[in-house]
């Protein structure tokens, strides 16, 4: 019992560690992709949780379609497989060879949209049901495969190599949509027997993808709810320029989910700025990509950027990053804070200072003014105690914990000088 409490406290401890609010209202969050990026991290803002998966778990991810003639996403894990090829059409299947693989066409998933995977850039497009994988049959409703697949794992004379070939789509499957797999394992020179892999998209999957395993054949939970992320970091291709031209490289960095970005060159650390407009802001999944890192080919650093990340409820957060330690430990760090205009933020020279959130689930706010010299902040119950007091400063933003106070309502009052001013705060 002893042992499980300590555990329960070296967790509690480690959480606790992983995040902090600095005097400007800034959280930091330390997150790790641990050593050779073997992890895959999903982050959510807006209640600051991250969720860490094993990056080698799965090889395809599927898309839950939209519905009509949107099939969705088939998409590579670019971690995991060094590469797909589209090697030939379905009569080439028995005639496979490796040897042969300068000569086909390397695929790549979309770095701009999760609706475009890597097998939905393949060759067929018969007119007018050719889905690039496969063609839809109108007589049994199938997508049936039309192309071989071959999937790279390692680089080299150690590189390993599988064929597939998606057989068919059922999407008329009780419970979702099921993709038929055909897939050979290349032992030496030779293929292995052929193998029948499924993978159904349930239809009540909260996630955006379901994952398959060809390790195992089986769907493995990868990616949280839809609605739990706002970004990952991961691997991921996407061009770079290098003295030969542009190129498809594997790079390191963060792809979004359900957010629009904008990208600012500015300094992280401002305790003034101006949001962007809205035509700064890109929907575009690299939105913030990997740039908010530079590598001189010893070490890295953070150049001077900011992103404004507008997320799905209508939140915006201006998010910096601090530091990168690279492969070795894949530690990363960066702040944010929330920074959404609201009734008070929009009349912000008007109105000496702002709370947000309000109403606060977790007792933490935020204190923004316009005051130019230092002053006091009380929080005040209906009845007229004071509950808390603190000391205001003149930086323009100052996050508050009050923690020690219960659900219900409260007046929180500024003072600086002969000047003061009040505002109602809900605590849920």
């Amino acid at each position: 019992m002893k042992r499980n409490l300590l555990l329960v406290a070296s967790l509690f401890a480690s959480l606790l560690a992983s995040s902090q609010v600095d005097e400007n209202g800034y959280t930091t969050v330390n997150t790790s992709m641990e050593a050779q990026y073997a992890k895959q991290v999903y982050y959510k803002f807006s209640d600051n949780t991250q969720t860490s998966v094993a990056a080698n778990s799965w090889d395809i991810a599927f898309q839950k379609s939209a519905g009509g003639m949107d099939l969705g996403a088939i998409r590579i894990n670019d971690f995991k497989v060094t590469a797909i090829y589209e090697s030939g059409n379905a009569s080439t299947w028995s005639t496979t060879d490796v040897a042969n693989v300068a000569n086909w066409t390397q695929l790549y998933n979309s770095v701009t949209e999760w609706s475009t995977g890597a097998f939905n850039t393949a060759s067929d497009n018969t007119p007018s049901f050719g889905f690039a994988w496969g063609l839809y049959d109108m007589g049994t409703h199938l997508v049936n495969g039309t192309r071989v697949f071959v999937l790279q794992y390692g680089q080299g004379g150690t590189a390993t190599y599988k064929k597939m070939i998606i057989d068919n789509l059922n999407v008329q499957t009780v419970g979702g949509p099921t993709y038929t797999l055909k897939t050979s394992t290349l032992t030496g020179t030779t293929w292995s027997a052929d193998q029948t892999v499924t993978a159904q998209v349930a239809t009540t999957s909260t996630a955006n993808f379901v994952y398959l395993s060809l390790d195992t054949n089986t769907l493995v939970t990868v990616a949280p709810a839809d609605t739990a992320w706002d970004f990952v970091f991961n691997k991921y291709y996407d061009v770079v320029t290098s003295p030969d031209g542009d190129i498809m490289y594997n790079l390191t960095g963060a792809l979004t989910n359900n957010t629009t970005v904008a990208a600012v060159d500015e300094a992280g650390t401002l305790t003034s700025f101006t949001l962007p407009a809205e035509t700064a802001y890109t929907a575009d999944i690299n939105g913030i990509g990997d740039k908010w890192k530079s590598f001189n080919g010893q070490a890295y650093s953070i150049p001077e950027k900011t992103y404004y990340v507008k997320t799905s409820d209508n939140k915006i957060y201006r998010m910096y990053f601090t530091s990168f330690a690279g492969g070795s430990t894949g530690n990363i760090t960066f702040k944010y804070k929330e920074v959404t205009p609201t009734a008070g933020l929009d009349q912000f020279n008007k109105s000496t200072f702002s709370i947000y959130p309000n109403p606060s689930a977790d007792k933490n706010i935020t204190i923004n003014h316009n005051l130019e010299a230092k002053g006091t902040v009380n929080v005040f119950t209906l009845t007229g105690a004071n509950v808390f007091s603190e000391e205001l400063n003149n930086s323009g933003s100052q996050s508050l914990n009050l923690s020690s106070l219960s659900t219900g309502m409260y007046i929180v009052k500024i003072e600086s000088g002969s000047y003061s001013e009040s505002k109602k705060l809900v605590i849920q």
